[in-house]
């Protein structure tokens, strides 16, 4: 960016017109709104992805998903067990078998089958808590989901800046070595003084310690996402493409309320979580009546010991056995699970307001994000941009001091890095727009 100090001296001539274009060309890393606005390009590997396929891959491999997609299907397996029927029971007992035939006790046994009658629609009620239960545990899968893509969202975001950071920090110190040769061939030359030359030499660390930083920055990022993705160890070529300048969301806060209202998870959980308190009021008052106990029973007396001539004694029977629920009739669960229900009610107000006010603060955050980057990129970068371009042919010629050229040179490098943290947070502010709501807002 800085070699068009290469052509100073025969640049004197005063065109600024031709002044401009060589300042434009050699200022590349100062023109971060072309750089930042930049549409994605396909993939340039295999290994490249856009946030769309992160997301689907995190939503198929991410073992926090995984182990909730199986939460639910334990869920769901106990609709089974909730409406299986009391299994019927087989008794079996004898006496004096094993006595001789002079024995006056004849010998007997008796075989029986019997079985508990549910009263009060028990299965049908416990068939209700289990299926809403798995409605609900459903929807706290969704905000799991959600709650997963929101921090791909995020971390994929983070992996494109951080990616964009190091670009302009390559390219800044790539240039600004250019520049310092030149200006060391000055210095050999007797063009400046030692003093200037050392303090643009220092200036040096500057970029380098961007460059280093913005390594790290990077590959710590993209680790983050490919954890997320269910990488078991992160890759080397892993790679994303996308776009650094935010897309600019058109919905109002009203529609985005709405939409919120309509699908958020939490929501959804709410008010499942009140089916299954009524189901278990009804359950309770169900268990609360008394279950009778049928058995039919054969019983057979031998011969043994009886007088001559005296056939066994072969009888069928039955006992009928019902509680009499005097003392418990399970009021103490009828009790909680009144409570219950009515709390149950409360939390779906408290999870409504709660979407509101996400939805509002999340587009607050939005708005002013948005205001912020759509200053830089139209007015805050290019600004810095013309101060650099003219500090520097100023300093070239003999204009500027050294002190004010490395303020400027300063100041362009601080807005830049402003510029990508404004991008970023516009970013991060739709992200959590989307999660609020619980609706895709990234076109």
């Amino acid at each position: 960016m800085f070699a068009k100090s290469m052509f100073a001296k025969s640049m004197i001539a005063k065109s600024d017109t031709r002044h401009r274009s060589l300042l434009a060309a050699a200022c590349i890393l100062f023109l971060p709104c072309a750089v930042f606005a930049q549409t994605p390009q396909p993939p340039a590997s295999p290994n490249a992805i856009t946030m769309q396929q992160a997301v689907d891959l995190a939503r198929a491999k991410n073992p926090t998903l995984l182990a909730a997609q199986q939460n639910l299907l334990s869920v769901k397996a106990q609709e089974i067990q909730a409406g299986v029927r009391a299994n019927p029971y087989f008794t079996a007992s004898g006496g004096n078998l094993t006595e001789t035939d002079s024995n006056t006790n004849p010998y007997n046994f008796t075989l029986g089958v019997g079985r508990l009658f549910e009263r009060g629609q028990k299965r049908r009620w416990r068939l209700d808590v289990a299926r809403s239960t798995t409605v609900q545990t459903d929807a706290q899968l969704q905000l799991t989901i959600q709650q997963t893509i929101l921090a791909v969202h995020q971390a994929f975001t983070n992996f494109v800046i951080a990616k964009a950071a190091k670009k302009l920090a390559d390219d800044n110190l790539a240039d600004y070595r250019r520049e310092l040769q030149i200006s060391h061939d000055r210095y050999m030359a007797g063009d400046i003084a030692k003093l200037d030359f050392e303090r643009l030499d220092l200036q040096l660390a500057q970029f380098e310690t961007d460059e280093s930083n913005a390594v790290t920055a990077a590959q710590q990022a993209s680790d983050q996402l490919q954890v997320l993705l269910g990488y078991d160890k992160p890759r080397t070529d892993f790679d994303v493409i996308g776009d650094v300048v935010p897309p600019p969301v058109s919905l109002t806060m009203e529609d985005l309320e709405l939409k919120g209202l309509a699908a958020r998870p939490d929501l959804k959980a709410a008010v499942a979580a009140v089916a299954v308190a009524d189901a278990s009021v009804k359950l309770a008052y169900a268990n609360g009546t008394a279950d009778p106990t049928l058995e039919a029973d054969y019983n057979h007396n031998g011969e043994n010991g009886l007088p001559d001539n005296t056939a066994a004694d072969n009888s069928v029977g039955f006992v009928f056995n019902i509680p009499i629920r005097i003392f418990d009739r399970n009021q103490g669960n009828k009790e909680t699970a009144k409570f219950t229900s009515q709390a149950s009610r409360f939390s779906v107000t408290a999870a409504h307001n709660q979407v509101i006010s996400d939805v509002d603060q999340a587009y607050s955050g939005y708005f002013n994000a948005r205001v912020l980057s759509d200053r830089y990129n139209g007015h805050y970068l290019d600004e810095a941009k013309d101060v650099l371009d003219i500090a520097q042919f100023s300093y070239q010629h003999g204009g500027l001091a050294l002190i004010d050229y490395l303020d400027a040179l300063r100041e362009s490098r601080s807005v830049t890095a402003d510029a990508l943290n404004a991008y970023s947070q516009t970013w991060m502010a739709i992200h959590q727009l989307s999660f609020a709501t619980a609706t895709e807002l990234i076109p």
